[in-house]
């Protein structure tokens, strides 16, 4: 697990989505029972980075933060909040901006916590065989059902949408068409079943308080018995469905379980559904002549870049923003979402999955954007680099956050330069939203 420390001293950037660095992209076992298995390998897999907020050396919290500026302590100017400073005489004044001091400036740190990285065994089976399975290649479905899932019809099993009771028991972990009469879109190019992640969970039950054994499934997998099978929801929705349970060393568990009868259970106590909305106000436009691939981390789950949202030439699409009221808490801490854009014209198929260095695709696009809503109703949404998995990246169109929001905020392609309030900042920029927010790929 990783910490981003952001030193609200003067003034320092706001980040604002819970960044994830990924080292992994292959099957792993965290806490396997499993010993003396041939071909095993030991590698180390960070957790998430969680974002932390620090003022004169104590640690704020984000719901401290947001506090803040709602009261008027702090300020938010772009993307740097400021403390206010009570002016001392009745003359108005502008909004308040630093000014130059012995007062060393907010400083940008990642720091590992002080807990040892938990190893995890990647395990090779052995075949009878010399001769190594190929990978099943599902045909994709066409981009446009990610347009459609909020849009089911009524079925025979009563389900109408993405509203509809998903009914708890009764449907075959196997079948993803039938959860598509509930909201869910297939990401058939994954080799899941249509599954977005699978975490198999042997060792679960229902009420533990952690998950010691996780294993991560691969392509040619499914959402088998005793694991957690994670899915997309399309434009404007998110899963609503992750058990109480969590990994033991901080690993996110996520989506629906597949019971030891092959049946799909809801996880989440006081949710019946298997999508929920967004709270609105955000949105892609593409003016360019090719699509644009959004990739949102699956979180809770694998977090890997598989929740996807095609946004093509032409068209507008909402981007899903969490509520922190409703969002998955990470312990004790409210997360936000995290998207990869990636270049023009790379599918979703391509694009919302594990890349590889030199790609400029997947978890190595070039450009990342946070959106989420705090605990006092306020929305933030930034463009920052994809460091340190990609930071030399960068991409063919540029990026410029319009509409409803308290500055300005863009990204300039081919140069892979930020900019906020038109001035040059390496580390990007964050805007607060006030009305509708719009990222404009131009």
């Amino acid at each position: 697990m990783k910490f981003s420390r952001l030193a609200l001293l003067g003034a320092a950037s706001l980040s604002v989505a819970q960044r994830h660095h990924h080292a992994h992209k292959h099957l792993a076992r965290h806490g396997s029972p499993l010993e003396g298995r041939d071909y095993a390998t030991t590698t180390t897999v960070p957790g998430p980075t969680v974002t932390v907020y620090e003022l004169n050396g104590e640690i704020i919290s984000w719901d401290d933060v947001q506090a803040g500026m709602k009261s008027g302590k702090y300020l938010l100017v772009g993307d740097k909040i400021t403390t206010v400073i009570t002016p001392t005489s009745t003359t108005p004044t502008s909004t308040p901006i630093p000014t130059t001091s012995s007062t060393p400036a907010a400083k940008f740190l990642e720091q590992k916590v002080s807990t040892s990285t938990t190893p995890t065994s990647t395990y090779v089976a052995p075949t009878t065989s010399t001769t190594p399975t190929p990978t099943p290649t599902p045909t994709p479905k066409a981009a446009s059902a990610v347009q459609a899932a909020s849009d089911s019809s009524a079925s025979s099993s009563g389900a109408t949408g993405v509203n509809a009771n998903f009914p708890s028991g009764e449907i075959d972990c196997d079948d993803f068409d039938a959860l598509t009469k509930y909201g869910a879109v297939a990401a058939d190019w994954l080799g899941l079943g249509g599954y977005t992640g699978v975490q198999i969970t042997p060792s679960y039950s229902i009420g533990a308080a952690a998950i010691s054994y996780i294993e991560t499934a691969i392509s040619g997998g499914g959402c088998v018995k005793n694991s957690f099978c994670s899915y997309s929801c399309g434009p404007g929705y998110q899963k609503a469905q992750w058990p109480a349970s969590q990994g033991s060393t901080g690993q996110s568990i996520g989506g629906i379980y597949c019971n030891a009868n092959g049946k799909l259970e809801l996880t989440r106590d006081g949710y019946n559904t298997l999508c929920m909305a967004g709270v609105g106000g955000v949105k892609a436009q593409n003016n360019l002549s090719k699509n644009v691939a959004v990739c949102r981390t699956d979180y809770p789950g694998t977090e890997s870049e598989t929740d996807f949202t095609n946004v093509a030439p032409g068209s507008t699409v909402e981007i899903t923003c969490p509520d922190s009221k409703t969002s998955y808490v990470w312990q004790g801490m409210s997360t936000t979402a995290q998207y990869y854009i990636n270049p023009s014209g790379v599918s979703v198929e391509k694009g919302c999955q594990w890349g590889s260095p030199g790609s400029n695709v997947g978890n190595y696009a070039p450009v990342n954007v946070g959106v989420g809503r705090g605990s006092t109703g306020e929305t933030f949404i930034s463009i920052f680099p994809n460091k340190p998995t990609n930071p030399d990246g960068v991409l063919d169109f540029n990026i410029k956050i319009t509409g409803g929001v308290s500055g300005k905020c863009s990204y300039e392609g081919g140069t892979g330069k930020y900019y906020n309030n038109g001035v040059e900042s390496p580390t990007g920029c964050t805007v607060a939203v006030t009305g509708t927010a719009v990222f404009e790929f131009y």
